[in-house]
């Protein structure tokens, strides 16, 4: 039996390895793909500190598993079927193998919920982004669009409007489901334009490149065409929950319920990254969250 076991190679994974291993601990990280998470399908990073230009998703990925890696870490690429979390004694069951261990990391992330827009995935990191905060950068002085009615769309839309030269907000509802407070300031802004109520039909592109967007008004049929260079696509995430329901607490969201030291209510098992409850999810919190999952593992080991 393991001293630890980590679930899932994003960035908070492999940051959670890295502090595993030196702290000296016996563990495997499991990953059913390549390590990197929704950071590797991030043509370029910007807001990741020491790179002074920049880094691609994949190459901080690979850089941090080399680290890893160097300093000890066992990887083993097999999808998990079964997770025994309740007893003392954690299991991990795949396909190939069945692993054990006295404490549990889960890192496995949560996906972008996409839209099955025609042209939505070839254009993926070409014009079409699910984060603002970690694209918007790219698209200063550009016109973009946000799809979304919910909180994150209409910060989102604050967040562009100091960047963008105009961003328009396309929902498919006359009423917005976010706070007043940030309708309000979304109307204030003499740069945001709301649509509503629109739904988007199709993705257009140039040279490989988002070019504008078909939107269709709910009511009339009337289609309409938007010329943008980005487009943010609001529509929520989905937490990769489902072997872990029924043992771990979610949130109504469907991500797991985390304390300050990334416990969650059963003991020796942690949650880190997307799939937990945090306020920001970006590389560099994810990161820290492994660090801190793994000293609280480190304590609840030496006490156990």
């Amino acid at each position: 039996m393991q001293d630890l076991l980590i679930v899932g190679a994003g960035p908070a994974g492999l940051s959670a390895a890295i502090y595993a291993a030196r702290a000296g601990m016996s563990f495997t990280i499991l990953e059913q793909m390549a390590p990197g998470g929704q950071a590797a399908t991030t043509h370029h990073i910007e807001n990741y500190p020491g790179f002074a230009d920049g880094i691609g998703g994949v190459d901080l990925a690979m850089a941090m598993q080399a680290q890893a890696q160097n300093l000890g870490a066992v990887f083993a690429y097999e999808p998990v079927e079964k997770m025994e979390l309740t007893g003392r004694e954690k299991k991990i069951i795949t396909a190939q193998n069945t692993y054990t261990s006295r404490a549990v990391i889960l890192a496995m992330g949560a996906q972008p919920r996409t839209l099955g827009l025609p042209g939505e995935e070839a254009l993926r990191g070409r014009g079409v982004s699910y984060c603002a905060t970690c694209d918007g950068f790219f698209f200063k002085g550009k016109r973009t669009v946000i799809i979304g009615g919910g909180d994150t769309a209409l910060q989102d839309a604050q967040y562009l409007s100091n960047l963008c030269e105009n961003v328009t907000i396309l929902h498919r509802r006359n009423e917005f489901r976010a706070a007043k407070r940030l309708q309000d300031k979304a109307r204030a802004l003499s740069n945001v334009t709301m649509m509503t109520p629109y739904v988007p039909v199709s993705i257009e592109q140039k040279e490989g490149m988002v070019s504008g967007l078909i939107a269709e008004h709910v009511e009339t049929k009337e289609q309409k065409r938007i010329d943008c260079n980005g487009i943010f696509i609001a529509a929520g995430y989905l937490p990769q929950n489902e072997m872990v329901k029924g043992q771990v607490t979610l949130t109504e969201a469907g991500y797991i319920q985390t304390d300050a030291k990334k416990r969650t209510n059963l003991p020796g098992v942690y949650a880190i990254g997307d799939i937990s409850t945090t306020p920001l999810r970006q590389v560099v919190t994810a990161c820290a969250d492994g660090a801190v999952a793994v000293a609280s593992a480190e304590q609840y080991l030496s006490e156990d």
